[in-house]
């Protein structure tokens, strides 16, 4: 049904939530109407996600109330808050590996498709076809287990089956940063689409240009409180900043100098590789260097970042790295890499990056086990542990406590934390700021080019062309598996420049 437009949906009186002690959300008084887009906005561990799962029966509510049209609304689980008209996209992954597309589009409603007990498998998945294609999504095979699929393709997956439901609200939490551009213009075809019909949308994101662009109201959280409510009228990216984190950031965050220089030395090198996905690629990574690579999703370039750290097969072709005392040592494997110092921060975090039940001090300490000795003493390991956090300002209880409890951005900062501790002099970075706040990415990029100062190798791979003009002295673009041109750092590269060999 359509619902009438600006009439007050859902409300929060004082909503607070604990963990332990740590107060993640205070107090908050927040109104969503329907008709409107309204953007949720804060630094990393500002509360953001928290909210959001307590309207969608994530997470229970320590204290205050919800209230759905006036009364109030006290969801028991996911299903029971989607049965009141709300959906939500979460900020990590939402699929579930051993379970296919279709399994995973109708989990816990599978009684839908049940007759006589016996569940008629033929007609859930044609069913999850149609809700697939709904939503524009039509080369997927939803009999195949989500684990065959992409991080963004799986994000897609799970829109679709929140949308299956129709939902009154309809909560998107980060969600666009695991999306290429083309899945990012179906979330926003589809949020205004919502928002057009009467119904509402809580929108997430770090992206103020993406905020900007489509959302009718901001909500400001900090620190867990809400600072501010800002208006479309009002929009300012100032204000949005100061708003955010309580101090100006104006200007650029990236690199402020235009010197592509780099040494000579060659730290990894990729002769004419092919896989099933790469087609004839080399690539020559210096000292000193920070190489970029662009494109679009599928175009390869996540592919050959695996390849380079010895998680993907190369059928043709040769990967070496400098190895001890001048050696070259040819790369097949990630014990290969690990033996010449290269690190690999995944962009899928929470899968391939982390291991979210294991706390942060452990998260620290795998890839440096060998490096500290086999007997490690609890004081070194707290020592060490202790001086990544310090060093990153990772927000946390301890350094005991859970990777999967930390906000997106500090889950980064561990990311990051494992591969210097470890003295890795190669890095290769897979979306490195997906996720986080304008705050974090300030401190993620000057300490990249700090490293980059220091003599480390840095491979990023992104989408985000600023990213890539800011911060590296050359870039590769990619498509089809190809590298289609290379463009070095100077002040008069554009993104149009670059997007034509993408397309």
């Amino acid at each position: 049904m359509d619902n009438k437009k600006n009439e007050v949906f859902f409300e929060t009186k004082k909503l607070t939530k604990k963990f332990g002690e740590v107060v993640a959300v205070n107090q908050v008084d927040m109104v969503i109407r329907t008709g409107e887009i309204r953007g949720l906005i804060g630094e990393n561990g500002s509360g953001k996600s928290t909210i959001s799962s307590m309207i969608s029966a994530i997470h229970t509510v320590t204290d205050g109330e919800m209230l759905l049209y006036g009364t109030p609304y006290k969801p028991k689980d996911p299903g029971d808050a989607r049965a009141h008209g709300i959906t939500m996209i979460v900020q990590e992954m939402g699929t579930i590996d051993g379970l296919t597309i279709a399994e995973n589009i109708f989990v816990g409603d599978e009684k839908r498709f049940a007759h006589h007990g016996i569940i008629n498998r033929d007609e859930m998945n044609r069913e999850a076809e149609k809700v697939l294609k709904n939503i524009g999504v039509t080369d997927v095979d939803v009999r195949k287990p989500a684990s065959s699929y992409s991080l963004e393709t799986r994000k897609l997956v799970e829109v679709a089956k929140s949308l299956y439901y129709d939902p009154i609200l309809f909560i998107v939490d980060e969600t666009t940063t695991a999306l290429s551009q083309n899945g990012r213009k179906i979330i926003y075809r589809i949020i205004h689409e919502l928002r057009d019909k009467g119904k509402a949308v809580l929108f997430i994101s770090h992206d103020l240009e993406e905020l900007i662009n489509n959302c009718d109201v901001l909500t400001v959280l900090r620190d867990g409180k809400m600072v501010d409510t800002i208006e479309k009228a009002d929009f300012d990216e100032n204000r949005i900043k100061h708003s955010m984190v309580g101090r100006e950031i104006k200007g650029d965050y990236y690199r402020s100098d235009f010197d592509g220089t780099h040494g000579e030395k060659v730290m990894l090198h990729a002769e004419h590789i092919s896989n099933e996905v790469l087609h004839d690629v080399s690539i020559t990574l210096h000292e000193g260097e920070i190489l970029g690579l662009a494109g679009l999703s599928g175009c390869g370039m996540h592919q050959l970042g695996r390849a380079l750290f010895g998680l993907d097969k190369v059928k043709e072709g040769r990967i070496t790295a400098a190895g001890e005392a001048g050696s070259e040592v040819s790369i097949s494997s990630v014990q290969d890499a690990l033996n010449c110092r290269i690190g690999y921060i995944s962009k899928d975090r929470d899968k391939e990056a982390l291991v979210l039940p294991a706390s942060i001090k452990e998260n620290l300490l795998l890839p440096n086990l060998r490096k500290m000795g086999a007997l490690i003493s609890p004081r070194r390991e707290k020592e060490y542990a202790q001086k990544q956090i310090d060093f990153l300002a990772i927000k946390c209880s301890s350094m005991n406590q859970a990777v999967g409890e930390l906000s997106g951005g500090n889950k980064q900062k561990v990311s990051f934390g494992k591969w210097i501790g470890n003295n890795s002099k190669i890095i290769i970075m897979d979306s490195p700021t997906r996720g986080v706040d304008i705050g974090v990415k300030t401190t993620m990029y000057q300490l990249i080019a700090r490293m980059k100062k220091e003599g480390y190798s840095i491979l990023i791979i992104s989408e985000e062309m600023p990213e890539l003009i800011g911060m590296c002295d050359k870039i590769l673009v990619m498509k089809d598996g190809k590298v289609t041109n290379a463009f070095n750092r100077d002040e008069t590269l554009s993104e149009q420049q670059i997007i034509e060999y993408m397309i």
